[in-house]
């Protein structure tokens, strides 16, 4: 008989793997305590945008193969695998990673698992977690050494998770001596068949290659941004630096655009729960560096404000300010963690005011920030605006041409915080023109 999947937490993570997995032909039941959210998801409506989920989680549904639900005991007696999708925010006033999610839904769903089954963790949780958890799940589970405990992080990128999801790059699971591999192995046949690179290892190290990756891609992305403020310094011209340096196949092209930085729920918040755990475990020093690559990261944001304020002639007290963008990348109408929102805020703060544009993360940025002011289009936005941000890369504003912008403000001043725009077009078409790492 074909292994039926849960799918506990429908967030970003859950939605998408359990709409995935149905479509690979799997029988699947999403998981959520929360009604709304698991009604919409049935319908067919994420509660988030990512390209081209409505679409599957429609033609999933429309099969039968993948339902939602709030109960554990339904999801408990129905699944054989059941994956753990929660969220593992950071804490408040800490840079730990928050597991009360992750431990409540093993101190629920545990002592309903009467029958053997595999639990496999997918949420991105410090090292050392799985065992406590397997540990957990022997005593407190009726099926007691039946239930199984694998690792199996997931590597999504925003804007590309169903590709990331039916087509990784590799897969990397952390089983102990049993079932689990044979089981997960079953679980991705049709990827595995592909050619999908799998790694199979431990608890401890599955744990941690999430973070890892997590910490070089950051440390990538800070990288080239501190060799901004060098070029800011003497004169050069990061994105020509980025290029030459890109061609030696040691260090590649990508992750080296130079701008305001990385945001979002995953990469900031893991390298600070990396930080916290080494230290916990008395390793901090190995990872300290992580300490200046976030402090890059961040200063990236307070130096845009700082070319605004410069082109406004030393004061943003009274200025309109455009900014073009409010989730944190494109694709993408998530705000946590937003370089562009928070610089669109800072600028407020200094007295602009400040009129923001996205074309999917309206509604997210104005539940965040309700005090911002929010535009209907790209030229509401520029309407008499006396200087322009460019802070989200999405090609609407990638696309955005001087005679159009002209056209609509006051002041033809543009801060290019993506480098995605063209200087010489700008400055040619009349624009005041500044960005990071750009003479």
């Amino acid at each position: 008989m074909p292994l039926r999947l849960t799918v506990i937490g429908t967030g970003y993570l859950g939605a998408v793997h359990a709409a995935c997995m149905a479509d690979l032909g799997f029988e699947v039941l999403g998981v959520d305590r929360d009604q709304s959210r698991v009604e919409a998801l049935a319908r067919g409506e994420a509660p988030f945008f990512e390209p081209g989920l409505n679409e599957l989680l429609a033609r999933t549904g429309a099969t039968g193969r993948l339902r939602f639900t709030t109960s554990l005991e339904e999801a408990a007696e129905f699944g054989d695998v059941h994956f753990i999708c929660v969220g593992t925010p950071q804490l408040p006033g800490s840079h730990a990673a928050d597991l009360g999610q992750v431990y409540a839904t093993i101190d629920a769903l545990g002592p309903l698992l009467t029958r053997p089954c595999l639990v496999v963790g997918k949420s991105t949780v410090p090292v050392g977690t799985a065992v406590t958890i397997a540990e957990k799940l022997v005593h407190v589970a009726p099926a007691g050494a039946g239930v199984e405990l694998a690792w199996n992080p997931e590597f999504l990128r925003e804007g590309f998770a169903i590709e990331d999801t039916v087509h990784p790059d590799r897969l990397v699971i952390g089983v102990q001596a049993g079932s689990a591999e044979a089981t997960l192995r079953e679980v991705y046949a049709a990827l595995l068949s592909d050619g999908v690179p799998i790694v199979v290892t431990d608890y401890a190290t599955a744990e941690l290659v999430k973070v890892s990756a997590n910490a070089f891609l950051a440390t990538k992305i800070s990288f080239i941004n501190a060799m901004a403020e060098v070029c800011e310094a003497s004169g050069a011209d990061v994105t020509v630096l980025a290029q030459a340096i890109g061609y030696d196949e040691r260090i590649g092209h990508r992750f080296l655009r130079a701008g305001l930085g990385f945001g979002g729920g995953c990469l900031p918040k893991d390298i600070r729960a990396f930080m916290a755990r080494a230290d916990e475990l008395g390793a901090g020093d190995a990872v300290a560096f992580l300490n200046e690559v976030d402090a890059i990261n961040l200063r990236r944001r307070a130096r845009t404000v700082d070319m605004a304020r410069e082109l406004c002639g030393g004061s943003l007290q009274g200025v309109t300010a455009a900014c073009l963008g409010a989730a944190f990348k494109p694709n993408s109408d998530d705000v946590r963690d937003s370089p562009a929102l928070s610089v669109a805020a800072a600028l407020q703060e200094e007295g602009a005011t400040v009129r923001v544009y996205d074309p999917k993360a309206m509604g997210p940025a104005a539940r965040q920030f309700p005090d911002l002011l929010y535009a209907e289009s790209v030229d509401e936005a520029l309407a008499a605006a006396d200087v322009v941000l460019l802070l989200t890369e999405w090609d609407e504003f990638a696309q955005l041409t001087p005679e159009r912008a002209g056209a609509l403000v006051t002041q033809r001043r543009i801060v290019d915080g993506r480098n995605v725009l063209n200087p010489a077009q700008w400055r040619d078409g009349g624009f005041a023109f500044r960005a990071l790492g750009r003479p």
